[in-house]
C-alpha cells in the first residue's frame, strides 16, 4: 500500500502579501502533489522576515512530511530562505566553493558581471542535498530533518517548475512509496449548494477515500470526487463507484462533468429532439441568447427577442399591461413557445435601472415553459449587478434542460 505522505507549501515574499504578485507557484505545486499522490493540507504565505519564515517552516514541519518553499534564494539581503531553514532545523550555513564556481560560470556564460553579494547563494544549511540549477543562478537544496524533508526552490516560476519536474519529483518517488491522487468533477445546475449538500448526505460527504467536495460558481455547483490509490486503474474504479452513488441521489441536477458547459448540454438535448427553443430577454444582456451565440449554438433558437427595457414589452404585447413582472414573464414564456412551435420557451425580464445596492423584492424574473409547465424564479437584483446574467441564464438553461428531459421520459 502507498505511504500516506502529507505536504505543505510555504511561499516566501513580501510582494505576495502586498498583492503585488500572484502566487502561481503554489497552484502549480498543488497539482504536482496531487498527481504524485501526496496530500496537501496547508499553503502558507510569509513575507521577507527571517524569524517569521523560520517559524512558518517549524510549524509546517510539525504537521507535514514534506515542506516545500518557493522564493528567497537570491543574492540580496532580503533573500532569507537559506538562513531561515537553517534556523528552523538547528543547523549552520556552510559555504560551498563548488556552488560559487557554478554561479560564476553561469554569469560568465550570460556575459554579465557577477557582484560579490552572489556569494551568499553558495551558503547552504549543513548536510543539505544540493539541487543543481541548470536554468538559473539560484542553487536549490533539500534538508532532511527528523525523517522529514524541507525542499527549497527558486521563486522564478520557470526555474521552479524545471527543478521540480527534473529533480524533486524523482526524489519524492524514491523516498516515499507514492501512489496517485485522481479527481473527477460532476457539474450540477438548478439547485442550491445547501440543498445539494443535504441531498448527497453526510455519509457520502464525510467519506475519507474517495472524498467529495462542493464548489459553487454563479449558478453552477461542482461535485468534486477525489480518490487516492496505488495506481490510476484502481483510482478509476473508486471514482466510478462513487459517481454511481452520487448520481443515484443527485442525478436529476447533474448535467455533465469536467469541461462540459451547460449551453452545450442544453443545445445537444434540443438538437437530439430535432427541436428548437424560443428566448425573450428584456433589460439584460449577456444572458441566454448571447451565451448560445458565443458558443455557436444559436442554431437551436427558433426565436430570439431582445428589448432594452421590460416596459418595452408592454407595447409589443398589449395583453401584459396589467400584469406583474412575474406574471408577464410567465405569459411571455408560454406565448413565444406556442407561437414558434418550440419545445421550450425562456423569458427573462430585468430592471436595468435598479441600483445593485437596493434590496427590491423583485427586480429580475426568469420563467421557463415546457410541455404546458411553467417554472419561474425571482431575484432582488437588477441588470446592473454583474452576477445577474450568469445566475438567471444558468438557472433558465438548467430548468429548461430538466423540463425537456422530464417531458421526454414521460
Amino acid at each position: 500500500m502507498v505511504d500516506n505522505v502529507n505536504a505543505e507549501i510555504v511561499a516566501i515574499g513580501t510582494e505576495i502579501l502586498l498583492g503585488e504578485l500572484t502566487d502561481t507557484n503554489s497552484v502549480y505545486l498543488a497539482r504536482q502533489f496531487r498527481d504524485l499522490g501526496i496530500n496537501l493540507y496547508y499553503m502558507t504565505s510569509v513575507g521577507d522576515n527571517q524569524q517569521r519564515i523560520a517559524d512558518a517552516i517549524r510549524i509546517a514541519l510539525s504537521r507535514a512530511d514534506v515542506v516545500i518553499t518557493c522564493g528567497g534564494l537570491g543574492p540580496t539581503i532580503d533573500d532569507m530562505t537559506r538562513q531561515s531553514i537553517a534556523d528552523a532545523t538547528n543547523r549552520n550555513l556552510v559555504y560551498h566553493q563548488s556552488l560559487y564556481d557554478q554561479i560564476a560560470t553561469r554569469f560568465a556564460t550570460y556575459k554579465v558581471k557577477m557582484t560579490e553579494n552572489n556569494s551568499r547563494q553558495a551558503y547552504l544549511p549543513d548536510d543539505a542535498i544540493i539541487i543543481e540549477n541548470p536554468v538559473g543562478t539560484a542553487p536549490s537544496f533539500i534538508v532532511e530533518h527528523d525523517d522529514k524533508s524541507v525542499i527549497s526552490l527558486p521563486g522564478v516560476p520557470r526555474e521552479m517548475k524545471y527543478l521540480f519536474e527534473h529533480r524533486v519529483a524523482d526524489y519524492l518517488r524514491q523516498k516515499y512509496q507514492l501512489g496517485i491522487i485522481k479527481a473527477y468533477t460532476l457539474k450540477t445546475a438548478g439547485i442550491g449548494e445547501s440543498s445539494l449538500d443535504d441531498m448527497l448526505g453526510d455519509d457520502l460527504l464525510n467519506m475519507s477515500n474517495p472524498t467529495i467536495g462542493l464548489a459553487a460558481h454563479h449558478g453552477i455547483i461542482d461535485i468534486r470526487m477525489t480518490a487516492k490509490a496505488d495506481d490510476e486503474a484502481q483510482a478509476d474504479v473508486m471514482l466510478q463507484k462513487m459517481e454511481i452513488k452520487v448520481r443515484e441521489r443527485a442525478g436529476d441536477y447533474i448535467f455533465g462533468g469536467e469541461d462540459d458547459e451547460l449551453e452545450d448540454v442544453l443545445a445537444d438535448l434540443v438538437e437530439s429532439q430535432s427541436a428548437s427553443i424560443a428566448v425573450l430577454e428584456a433589460g439584460i444582456s449577456n444572458a441566454v441568447i448571447t451565451k448560445l451565440i458565443d458558443k455557436n449554438r444559436d442554431n437551436i433558437l427558433s426565436k430570439s427577442i431582445e428589448f432594452q427595457h421590460p416596459a418595452d414589452v408592454i407595447s409589443a404585447y398589449a395583453d401584459t399591461a396589467n400584469m406583474s413582472l412575474r406574471e408577464t414573464a410567465h405569459h411571455l414564456a408560454e406565448t413565444i413557445t406556442i407561437h414558434n412551435q418550440s419545445i421550450a420557451g425562456i423569458a427573462i425580464l430585468s430592471l436595468p435601472d435598479i441600483d445593485e445596492n437596493r434590496d427590491d423584492d423583485i427586480a429580475t424574473v426568469v420563467a421557463t415553459y415546457v410541455n404546458g409547465e411553467i417554472k419561474s424564479r425571482v431575484y432582488g437584483f437588477g441588470a446592473q449587478n454583474d452576477l445577474t446574467a450568469n445566475w438567471v441564464s444558468r438557472w433558465a438553461m438548467a430548468y429548461v434542460w430538466r423540463q425537456i428531459k422530464e417531458s421526454i421520459n414521460d
